[in-house]
């Protein structure tokens, strides 16, 4: 389902069972041209890559960067997550994260999430 304040799907598409205490997920992001994602951390980091369109990230306090279909992009665990969102207004985007969390671990905390 599409969150329409943001223009931004989020769907699981792999959710691996434990092993030795770890557990792999990851997720399709598709946004709307124009589409966002609320500031978040991801408390165990992210492995991303671009699968359609160009997506800008902005990470801390560093300068946000363009990443096109092809690319990918190394998270840091509990970096401020500041900017994700589609580069185009005109077309869609889209992105798989791969986490790898310890059991029980959220792959995502929304900023105000407690």
């Amino acid at each position: 389902m599409t969150d329409s304040d943001t223009g931004e799907r989020v769907t699981t598409v792999l959710d691996l069972p434990s092993r030795d205490g770890l557990v792999v997920n990851a997720v399709r992001v598709d946004y709307e041209p124009g589409g966002f994602s609320r500031v978040h951390r991801h408390p165990a980091g992210a492995y991303v890559y671009v699968i359609e369109g160009s997506v800008i990230f902005g990470i801390d306090d560093r300068e946000p960067v363009v990443l096109k279909a092809g690319d990918s992009f190394y998270e840091p665990p509990g970096a401020l997550h500041a900017v994700s969102r589609n580069a185009s207004e005109e077309f869609p985007a889209s992105l798989l994260a791969f986490f790898v969390l310890g059991e029980g671990e959220s792959p995502t905390v929304y900023d105000g999430d407690s």
